[in-house]
């Protein structure tokens, strides 16, 4: 294992286990085996070794669009979404959510990947989509964006049941393609 996945892994399992507040360069030298000059050199503070962290986690690319068809595209779509935020421990994600609300360097550093992410979600599937007329409300893809990965963390975290099939026609039928549509 390289020096730089060492640090960024021991990032990870040190945030999940305590927290933002209290992770440490420090902590995360002696963890990883790192010198603080190491780390220090390759991140100019906790909010960017955190944020290259989870940028480390998070490398998966969404699937392509299978067809022209949006509604079949965008259950492939939910349905890998869903499996990369259920691969998330809760710890990690609420580490994250209370960081990112004390440190403003921390919340902007995530905000930019979210949006990165965000845009690289729905660039594939909804591009067509849009040029087709088939999504009518105004800036669709940043709505599903935000909309579809927040019923799927509550589906996770909060109602503590797992996304079926069943889950993601509701999401993609009742709640997804009306909104896209405009309806």
């Amino acid at each position: 294992m390289s020096r730089d996945v060492a640090i960024l892994d021991a990032t990870l399992s040190l945030l999940t286990e305590i927290g933002y507040d209290r992770l440490s360069i420090e902590a995360v030298a002696a963890r990883s085996g790192a010198a603080k000059a190491t780390i220090y050199r390759r991140h100019r503070d906790k909010a960017a070794l955190v944020a290259a962290a989870v940028e480390y986690r998070s490398r998966a690319a969404p699937p392509e669009p299978a067809s022209d068809d949006l509604r079949e595209n965008l259950l492939g779509l939910v349905t890998w979404l869903a499996r990369q935020i259920a691969e998330q421990e809760v710890g990690l994600l609420g580490a994250l959510f209370a960081g990112m609300r004390r440190d403003p360097r921390l919340a902007d550093e995530m905000r930019r990947i979210l949006r990165r992410d965000g845009a690289g979600l729905t660039d594939h599937s909804l591009r067509k989509a849009i040029g087709r007329g088939e999504c009518l409300a105004p800036q669709a893809a940043a709505l599903f964006a935000e909309v579809a990965p927040a019923v799927i963390a509550h589906r996770l975290v909060v109602v503590g049941e797992r996304c079926d099939d069943q889950f993601f026609r509701h999401l993609v039928d009742d709640i997804l393609l009306p909104l896209l549509r405009g309806r």
